[in-house]
């Protein structure tokens, strides 16, 4: 039995994949003027998110591990904000809003169940 070493089965780092894809199809509808303002910075964001749960993957100390988690962690509340902000700016409708909040909830519960474990591993030592 082959044991895979990809960062791309953990199950936090594809969660984080679909919302990065959400992201970018929901914001190619944004004003043109928002393109260098809150598109950059949703866009990079929520890229954020599964590219440090890659880096954090391959690290060897459970310590750095959950440093690059933590990362994602504070880009995932990030986008939090922007998903509220694009509501409140009406560039997204409800239904819009309803995914993207689904989608983060997702990665956000599972994010935190793998740093908590982490945590706890780092502890018992």
């Amino acid at each position: 039995m082959e044991i895979s070493c990809k960062f791309t089965d953990l199950i936090a780092w594809q969660k984080a994949h679909v919302f990065v894809l959400e992201v970018y199809k929901v914001t190619e509808k944004f004003p043109k003027h928002e393109l260098f303002g809150l598109v950059s910075q949703f866009r990079r964001a929520a890229v954020s998110i599964p590219a440090n749960i890659a880096e954090g993957y391959k690290r060897k100390g459970k310590a750095e591990k959950l440093r690059f988690f933590n990362i994602s962690q504070g880009s995932l509340e990030e986008c939090r904000y922007f998903i509220i902000l694009s509501k409140d700016l009406s560039y997204i409708d409800e239904m819009e809003y309803n995914l993207l909040t689904h989608e983060i909830e997702e990665s956000s519960r599972i994010l935190n169940s793998y740093c908590l474990k982490i945590s706890k591993d780092i502890q018992a030592n």
